[in-house]
């Protein structure tokens, strides 16, 4: 059987059912996700999912305990998680001049990187299927081709996301369809071991 290892980018994954309207499929099942892509000869044997927990503004208390249901959810089915940080930054009205701090996601790109590079180099996939549009992952995806050029990269792009530099690097791509979105969902309601109930916010239905 051929080893597959799913490298989900979830803030791009996020923005690209948001963008699409696709709220409904904020409750993602990426394991699952992985496993409705397969082809019959290949087995799934890891999924990692990427991120950055929301930071605290003051006004988005509802958002984080979301984020962290969510995040807590897809722990408990065996999802790889790692996390990167947010930065300050300044941002300013090109118009009036106005400024104002803002928060800029910061380390997916190089988290996936280093976890798929890493990966490659231990062997522990032969197909490497990326679920992201962002152009920031060409080189890491090269560099598996020119190093490993018996394992293979495909790009999975989240509705509403694509980019050209991916498209040419990986060695297939395609977008995700709504029908794998749909059949992808968690169960409504997740028991964590001490009993909790982890369920879908009402938001997200």
């Amino acid at each position: 059987m051929t080893r597959v290892a799913t490298y989900i980018d979830g803030f791009n994954l996020y923005f690209g059912l948001k963008a699409s309207a696709f709220k409904r499929y904020y409750w993602l099942d990426v394991g699952t996700l992985g496993q409705a892509l397969l082809k019959p000869d290949q087995i799934l044997v890891a999924t990692h999912y990427f991120t950055t927990r929301i930071r605290d503004n003051g006004r988005n208390l509802a958002d984080q305990r979301r984020q962290n249901g969510y995040i807590e959810a897809l722990q408990l089915r065996g999802v790889h998680t790692q996390f990167g940080h947010y930065l300050d930054k300044r941002r300013e009205c090109r118009t009036c001049q106005a400024s104002w701090s803002d928060y800029e996601e910061k380390m997916t790109d190089v988290n996936i990187a280093v976890q798929l590079l890493g990966d490659a180099y231990e062997d522990r996939f032969d197909v490497a299927l990326v679920i992201s549009g962002d152009s920031d992952l060409t080189t890491p995806i090269r560099r598996v081709r020119e190093r490993f050029p018996g394992k293979r990269v495909i790009v999975g792009f989240p509705p509403g996301r694509q980019s050209a530099e991916l498209r040419r690097v990986a060695n297939g791509f395609f977008v995700i369809g709504e029908d794998k979105l749909r059949a992808s969902q968690l169960p409504d309601q997740i028991a964590k071991p001490d009993g909790y109930i982890l369920e879908r916010p009402a938001t997200w239905k």
